[in-house]
């Protein structure tokens, strides 16, 4: 399909002012000169594309001229982490889920080497949304192991646009990690931010539970109903939690290229503690501000600007909260610097509020389902920190914080606790039933709820050991024995 722009729009496109992409700027004589339509920029010079692996991007095009830009691209069929303890046969461009990031800008001339490796099983292709062409590339690049495919094209339109394998059955290659973003810059450049990062959501479709351990197959009853077992950021459970959180300083700007890859659900993209100040809404030019949450559909793109204002951690989540805290869709910045009490004084008072009474509250569940567990496995207290790390990530990490170090004045810490390490069937009993009231934790006062936690005798005492084993903690070995006793005591 051929774009046709009337002169305005070339001129904003070709010149990176006005509102596209938050480009700006004025013509003068050194600008750019400016095409009537895309498709007519020429090339100058020939050079490779640098690609990079998620969360990097890689360095912004700035005011080059379209240039015939050479892409290479390895498609490796490959065994991954999907969460701690969980195998999974990925799919993938360049090794990575996703795939690795392509920058171009308007007028480059992509010319595309796909290659399937020899030892892959099976013949790929790739869409890519930026393209104007028969299914955006798909027609013209299925390779077949040991192969390689070259086909070219123009990109004429600016924006964040998803990429992925379109082979048949099109839902499978995407749901095992077949996709990735392509950016395509107006002339001129995107405006400079300090930090980039590229995140992409995915739902995953495994035969076991989430968290079920070893190798899981892709199950494609549970895909086709759209029952996800993983919904995660960059491909697996924790990519971008803890040592590996996103790294920014107070006081800078930072862009997320945000896609969903589905290939089912719509992502609500959020982050807690950070308000927007622009977003491109599904990847394009038109630029909504001031957003507390942006909804990416399956298939399409964000490209989200804020500035970091206080030092803490900022959990990035898909605010259909269930897939954040029980799925994997949660990553983090860190965010290092100095405290800013004009926006953020933290708490200033507090105290004991019980208008229903101090009971203890908790959600009704089913004690049947709560208490069976799987039968008992001789696991090493390394295969139950790796399992602990998993539960822990997806139900503790939000209050306790990732390093155990909890919340100052609000949630205790975990990390070196006399309060913990003192009594460990105290410590089960609470994970199981809950706790509210004042405790006194490493010589501070607390007054919180801890609600009770609806997880098997399998996972208290995996969660339990991973803690104990953590942070200049005591080393205790948290049995299921030991969760059984403590759970019949009520």
């Amino acid at each position: 399909m051929k774009l046709k722009l009337n002169k305005n729009i070339a001129i904003k496109v070709m010149c990176g002012i006005g509102v596209i992409l938050g480009t700006s700027g004025c013509i003068n004589d050194k600008s750019p000169k400016v095409y009537e339509d895309a498709v007519d920029i020429p090339v100058n010079q020939t050079m490779r594309a640098e690609l990079t692996a998620p969360p990097n991007v890689p360095t912004p095009v700035g005011r080059r001229k379209a240039k015939n830009l050479i892409v290479d691209m390895e498609i490796l069929e490959l065994e991954g982490e999907l969460a701690d303890g969980v195998r999974y046969m990925y799919w993938t461009f360049d090794g990575y889920v996703p795939g690795s990031f392509i920058r171009t800008v308007v007028g480059d001339e992509i010319e595309f080497h796909l290659k399937n490796h020899p030892q892959n099983k099976l013949p790929h292709n790739i869409d890519l949304h930026a393209v104007n062409g028969p299914g955006g590339g798909a027609v013209s690049s299925l390779t077949a192991p040991g192969h390689e495919t070259v086909f070219s094209f123009k990109v004429l339109n600016p924006g964040l646009y998803v990429y992925h394998c379109a082979t048949a059955p099109v839902g499978m290659h995407i749901a095992n990690g077949m996709y990735g973003l392509i950016l395509v810059e107006p002339n001129g450049g995107l405006e400079p931010v300090d930090k980039e990062f590229y995140i992409m959501q995915g739902d995953f479709y495994t035969e076991g539970d989430f968290g079920e351990p070893g190798l899981q197959p892709f199950d494609m009853k549970k895909a086709i109903e759209e029952d996800a077992d993983y919904v995660v950021f960059n491909g697996h459970v924790g990519a971008m939690v803890g040592d590996k959180a996103l790294e920014v300083n107070v006081g800078e700007t930072v862009r997320l290229f945000v896609g969903n890859a589905g290939p089912n659900l719509i992502s609500s993209f959020h982050v807690i503690g950070e308000i927007f100040d622009k977003v491109n809404v599904e990847g394009g030019t038109l630029v909504n501000e001031n957003v507390q949450t942006t909804v990416i559909p399956a298939g399409g793109a964000a490209i989200i600007e804020f500035k970091v204002d206080a030092p803490g951690e900022y959990l990035l989540v898909d605010h259909s909260v269930f897939r954040a805290f029980n799925k994997g869709a949660l990553a983090q910045i860190e965010a290092k610097g100095e405290k800013n009490k004009k926006v953020y004084k933290g708490k200033i008072e507090e105290g004991i509020y019980e208008p229903e009474g101090g009971a203890i509250q908790k959600m009704p569940i089913d004690e049947a389902e709560v208490a069976a567990s799987k039968p008992p496995e001789n696991l090493s207290k390394e295969q139950q920190m790796e399992m602990g790390k998993n539960v822990y990530g997806r139900t503790c990490v939000a209050c306790h914080q990732s390093s155990g170090q909890g919340v100052p004045n609000a949630f205790p810490p975990l990390a070196n606790s006399d309060y913990l390490n003192a009594d460990v069937d105290r410590a089960i009993d609470i994970v199981l039933h809950g706790k509210s009231g004042e405790i006194t934790v490493n010589g501070k006062k607390y007054n919180s709820v801890m609600t009770a936690q609806v997880l098997s005798d399998r996972e208290v005492a995996n969660v339990l050991t991973y803690v104990y084993n953590s942070w200049d903690n005591n080393g205790t070995v948290v049995t299921e024995e030991m969760v059984k006793k403590q759970r019949s005591k009520r």
